[in-house]
């Protein structure tokens, strides 16, 4: 759940083949794969069931997306970008910052329940049952998760900085709450619950966003 990857993504490089195109359509393998995993968990999930549903042999898997780690990096950049791009672009372009985060968790609550996606974010969920010989995806992950602090944090110092929010406002913990709470939408997609309870609780997050002007104590974190 985050908007960019780049560095995030530098523990494990998904694999870029090279050579002759090949005959399977790579997004809807990718789609294929991330259903596995996201059923089975990233250690039980076998390379014979992801070249099952993916339709295509083991050399050709390992060819196109190099071994199972890159493959499941792959696919939740995949996840990442087919799901989380737009929402995350709307928190950092709309100009009023409750309008923002209101739109942004709304959004969230549609993802995280959505039919056609992983009930639940990935990022968060994705490393279940991982050994310590797969350390290095678990820390990938890791990694993506903090991106997602970091996006709301950004968001937030630029609100600070117009006014939006009041002198001395903690960002920092700020960006930690939002985050522990998107963690959790998804803990609650996964468990079960509507979209309609997730966007109660999205609507109800606004009030944790303090009023400009409310006199918030300084505390060393706030703009001058």
């Amino acid at each position: 759940m985050r908007q960019h990857t780049e560095d995030a993504m530098t523990a494990i490089t998904p694999h870029r083949s090279k050579g002759r195109p090949r005959t399977f359509d790579r997004a809807q393998a990718l789609h294929s794969a991330l259903e596995v995993f996201w059923k089975r968990g990233y250690e039980p999930a076998t390379m014979g069931e992801l070249c099952s549903v993916m339709g295509i042999n083991p050399p050709s898997l390992y060819a196109a997306f190099g071994n199972k780690a890159s493959l499941f990096m792959e696919a939740v950049e995949h996840y990442e970008t087919t799901y989380w791009a737009a929402p995350w672009r709307l928190l950092d372009e709309e100009p009023n910052l409750r309008v923002a985060v209101g739109r942004f968790m709304t959004e969230a609550a549609a993802v995280l329940t959505s039919l056609d996606a992983p009930c639940g974010c990935m990022v968060v969920l994705g490393t279940a049952n991982v050994s310590p010989e797969a350390q290095d995806v678990h820390d990938a992950l890791r990694a993506l998760r903090e991106v997602s602090r970091t996006n709301f944090r950004k968001r937030f110092e630029r609100a600070l900085d117009a006014g939006d929010l009041p002198l001395g406002t903690d960002v920092a913990t700020l960006a930690s709450t939002f985050n522990t709470l998107l963690q959790g939408l998804s803990v609650q997609a996964r468990d079960g619950a509507a979209r309609a309870e997730l966007e109660r609780i999205a609507e109800a997050s606004l009030a944790l966003l303090p009023h400009a002007g409310s006199g918030a104590p300084a505390d060393g974190r706030g703009r001058p």
